[in-house]
């Protein structure tokens, strides 16, 4: 884990876009200038990202007319189904792969991805680049394997004007005002089932994403669902009272209070449409009300201790010539001039610390619930084991059942139970691939 102070300390210390750092850039990239003749193929699993790619070839096609740069942009589960296929079966050409150093750490234990060339390793580890935090993410065993991009990171989205009439005149700032504000906030019909949620929370869909919204919640109450115990040991850690607590918050909003249900417009799409009051959610969503629903009165918070971070690096499947044009995209990608575009257009948060953001941030305070946060806000990510997508995806499913299960809403004991066979379940894939502490 680690705090957000360091990564505000250094954005605040760092010097504009130029400085030593835009230098050594400079020089890598003109180190692979020339005259290209290569096809490079960029695969990402966020489909808002696609102009993004888009924009960094168009500034590489001066100085190098003949590489063609190919984006191919879908969604997150289809993008890792089609990484695990493409890098499995070594026919998919010359790839720039944009994953989570947790998804990498399994193609990188089988010797499918290869490490970061020097020049590529000295830019990532350049003084004021990147916190330490983004470098460890990027790296396997202590060597660089990715060239840090962009972040995921949580924070509460909330209509001002449904806050207003509600009497709300703050955030909330702990997760039992989360309850209270989702039960002022509810609009229900003349039966009192909710026509608008006060809350919407992740209850479907989405894979392990549903498993990593719980873990947010659960770290609210000071949980996680895996703890690292020795070096390189981890088990569940989810079956308590943090849990407990947790999964009961799921379940009273569902069941007891009827704040939100599964079959009612939920996720960044209701809160456009004005569906839902409020929500928790990344930084990509600002730009997607920009874009979508530029007159919505709303605003951003922090979580009440800290949030999830998950940060996305590019790798490289290829070799010789091609591999070196695929490094050198990759590399251009971390140009401050396409970072500042990427923060602007898409809305996700660009990881190099030494860039001036504040052309973007000035403008559109829906970033201050990511940027503004408190000095002792913490961090956590994905631990970057090979078995960590299926941990989630098994409980995934299981929280799922448990979403929609009334008969546990409100008896502690069956909470208890069904925390404890769930992390039964984690324990046993972690034993399974030597990765259970004792």
């Amino acid at each position: 884990m680690t705090t957000y102070a360091a990564f505000t300390h250094a954005l605040r210390r760092a010097a504009p876009a130029g400085a030593v750092s835009g230098l050594v850039t400079a020089a890598l990239l003109a180190t692979a200038s020339g005259a290209m003749a290569q096809t490079i193929t960029v695969w990402s699993g966020y489909p808002e990202l696609a102009p993004f790619y888009t924009h960094v070839a168009e500034g590489l096609k001066a100085e190098n007319p003949g590489l063609e740069v190919r984006v191919e942009a879908i969604p997150l589960r289809e993008h890792e189904r089609r990484i695990a296929l493409g890098l499995t079966s070594g026919s998919s050409g010359a790839l720039v792969l944009e994953m989570p150093g947790s998804t990498a750490a399994r193609y990188i234990e089988n010797e499918l991805l290869p490490p970061a060339p020097d020049d590529i390793e000295a830019f990532v580890r350049a003084d004021g680049n990147f916190n330490e935090f983004f470098i460890d993410q990027a790296s396997y065993q202590g060597e660089v394997y990715g060239v840090p991009l962009f972040r995921g990171q949580g924070a509460l989205f909330y209509n001002t004007e449904m806050f207003e009439a509600a009497g709300l005149t703050a955030p909330p700032a702990t997760m039992e005002e989360f309850t209270d504000y989702a039960e002022k906030l509810t609009v229900r019909d003349a039966n009192g089932n909710p026509t608008r949620s006060g809350w919407s929370m992740r209850l479907s869909g989405g894979g392990q994403g549903i498993a990593e919204k719980f873990w947010i919640n659960l770290h609210q109450y000071g949980g996680a669902l895996l703890t690292e115990v020795e070096d390189g040991k981890w088990k569940a850690d989810f079956a308590n009272e943090a849990g407990r607590k947790a999964l009961g918050q799921y379940l009273e909003n569902v069941h007891t209070l009827k704040t939100v249900t599964p079959e009612l417009p939920a996720d960044a799409e209701a809160f456009e449409r004005e569906q839902t009051a409020m929500f928790i959610r990344e930084s990509w969503v600002v730009g997607d009300i920009a874009a979508k629903a530029p007159d919505l009165p709303y605003a951003t918070a922090p979580l009440p201790t800290g949030s999830i971070a998950l940060p996305a690096q590019l790798y490289v499947s290829a070799d010789g010539a091609e591999a070196e044009a695929a490094w050198k995209f990759a590399l251009a990608t971390n140009e401050p001039e396409n970072l500042i575009w990427l923060l602007d257009n898409v809305g996700w948060l660009p990881n190099r610390v030494n860039v001036d953001y504040s052309p973007v941030t000035d403008a559109k305070p829906g970033f201050s619930g990511f940027l503004n946060v408190p000095e002792d806000y913490v961090f956590f990510t994905l631990p970057a084991i090979g078995p960590i997508e299926e941990v989630l995806t098994r409980l995934a499913a299981r929280l799922v059942e448990a979403f929609g299960n009334a008969s546990l809403a409100g008896d502690d004991a069956a909470i208890d139970a069904f925390l404890a066979e769930a992390a039964a379940e984690t324990n046993s894939i972690l034993e399974r691939e030597g990765l259970l502490a004792q």
